[in-house]
This record gives structure tokens, C-alpha cells and sequence, in this order.
């Protein structure tokens, strides 16, 4: 099994940044996909931005150009680099790891609060 924390949540003003962090432990060797996926009060659950082991990126529409999704396989963390960020950006947001081809694990969440 594959186990995932975040970290890095906060808030912040319109127009700032933050950083989030995925820390992968257990069965980190069998994940072929990482993700970030956010849910905003009353919405689904969406895709923010994904990326494989060869490393080919995917974004949401509304990211694109703002966030950068990366990995760092060596200490098995993800992040996602979030920068002009605006009040519609405020969700909780979920790492996701697809691993062993067909199972998938989750973080417990981590909430971004964009606001003045």
C-alpha cells in the first residue's frame, strides 16, 4: 500500500503563492501516477494537475500557466507550486498516487484559503 501526507496549506492573499508538499511512504517503488486534485465547499472533486513516471504533465484549465506540478523520486515527495492564485483557487486540496496499475491512495487533505 501506499501512504500519502500534505502539507503546505494556508492562506494567502490574491496574487500569492504557495507550495504544496506530498510526502509518499510504503509501496512507493509500484506509483506510476501522482496527483493533485482539489474540492471546493459544494462542489466535486476535480483534477488540478497530474504527472506520470516519465514525467508527462497534465493541468486543468484553470491552473494552466499558474501551477506547476513536480516529483522528486528520491525522497518521494510531490509538489505543487501554486503562484498567482485567486479566490476561486480556495478548496481543499488532496494528493493522489495511482500505483500497482489500478489502486490509488489519498491524503487526508490540505486546505488553501485564498482571501485579503
Amino acid at each position: 500500500q501506499v501512504q500519502l501526507v500534505e502539507s503546505g496549506g494556508g492562506l494567502v492573499q490574491p496574487g500569492g503563492s504557495l507550495r504544496l508538499s506530498c510526502a509518499a511512504s510504503g509501496s512507493v517503488f509500484s506509483i506510476d501516477w501522482t496527483g493533485w486534485y482539489r474540492q471546493a465547499p459544494g462542489k466535486e472533486r476535480e483534477l488540478v494537475a497530474g504527472i506520470t513516471n516519465g514525467g508527462n504533465l497534465e493541468y486543468a484549465d484553470s491552473v494552466k500557466g499558474r501551477f506547476t506540478i513536480s516529483r522528486d523520486n528520491a525522497q518521494n515527495l510531490a509538489y505543487l507550486q501554486m503562484n498567482n492564485l485567486k479566490p476561486e483557487d480556495t478548496a481543499v486540496y488532496y494528493c493522489n498516487a495511482r500505483y500497482e496499475f489500478i489502486r490509488t491512495s489519498w491524503g487526508q487533505g490540505t486546505q488553501v484559503t485564498v482571501s485579503l
